[in-house]
């Protein structure tokens, strides 16, 4: 990936050189912007879920590979899915996925 201002590559998997590590059991983050907004992929592997939360700003996320599912359905690698503050969900992948995320705010954990 080119600097720090720049996401070049990752539709064609560059990604898949970077580092990860533990974010939740069964997924795990690469960091691309720590602060307000925070900017991450998250690799899910298979059967991993990040339990029911509440969020407190804007999250998006892209679908790079894979299929990730929330509570209102499952989304295909190139969805895009916008969270607004004040909803809830929980969110899993069956088959394995990651995306791209970006949290206006941390969310709220609720299980």
């Amino acid at each position: 990936m080119a600097g720090d201002s720049v996401l070049s590559g990752l539709l064609n998997g560059e990604w898949k050189h970077l580092s990860f590590e533990p974010f939740r059991e069964g997924v795990e983050v690469h960091y691309l912007r720590t602060i307000d907004p925070v900017w991450a992929l998250l690799r899910y592997r298979p059967g991993a879920r990040v339990p029911r939360h509440r969020h407190t700003g804007l999250e998006t996320i892209f679908v790079l590979e894979g299929m990730q599912s929330d509570d209102d359905g499952e989304y295909a690698a190139g969805t895009m899915i916008l969270n607004p503050a004040g909803t809830e969900h929980s969110v899993w992948s069956d088959s394995g996925c990651v995306v791209l995320i970006q949290w206006e705010r941390p969310v709220l954990i609720l299980e």
